[in-house]
């Protein structure tokens, strides 16, 4: 079998960033696949599932209600190795492209206060293992250490 694309990039030497992870083509479709990397693979401690769980109810609420990308949002979700997330859109896409947006949502997720959407038994099937203050944590981290200051090297894989 073919290795995929995602085991095609060295981990080893992947830092926090934003990347394109794929494009994939569906008649005159395109849909980008972006790598939402929070932590350094292999060097820092992976995102606990709980705070993981957190950041996608409320990334993927803030993307599915966002007024100019909401109906371009095919699917928001963690890594299985619990350093990132992946985040697919429509369109053609570089990492620019959706830099705002990327900020925005967790900003978003920094800055909420309430009860995280979803976190009932009837909405979800693990309900109870959410972390908000670490999602919180984790969020302000990743806008000040990484997304705020981004450069190129962040935002394109190297070998």
């Amino acid at each position: 079998m073919e290795k995929i694309a995602s085991f095609q990039v060295n981990h080893l030497v992947l830092e926090p960033g934003v990347y394109v992870s794929r494009k994939d083509r569906f008649g005159d479709t395109v849909i980008t696949t972006f790598d939402l990397r929070m932590t350094a693979p292999n060097k820092e401690p992976v995102m606990n599932t709980a705070e993981l769980h957190t950041i996608e109810h409320l990334g993927a609420t803030f993307l599915r209600n966002h007024d100019a990308w909401k109906d371009r949002v095919v699917y928001f979700g963690p890594m299985g190795c619990r350093t990132g997330f992946y985040v697919l859109l429509e369109g053609d896409l570089k990492p620019r492209d959706i830099l705002g947006l990327v900020i925005e949502m967790f900003t978003f997720i920094k800055d909420f206060a309430g009860e995280i959407p979803g976190a009932v038994a009837e909405e979800c099937g693990n309900y109870l293992d959410q972390n908000l203050a670490m999602a919180k944590w984790l969020a302000d981290r990743y806008l000040a250490k990484t997304l705020l200051c981004i450069d190129e090297k962040h935002m394109e894989y190297s070998a």
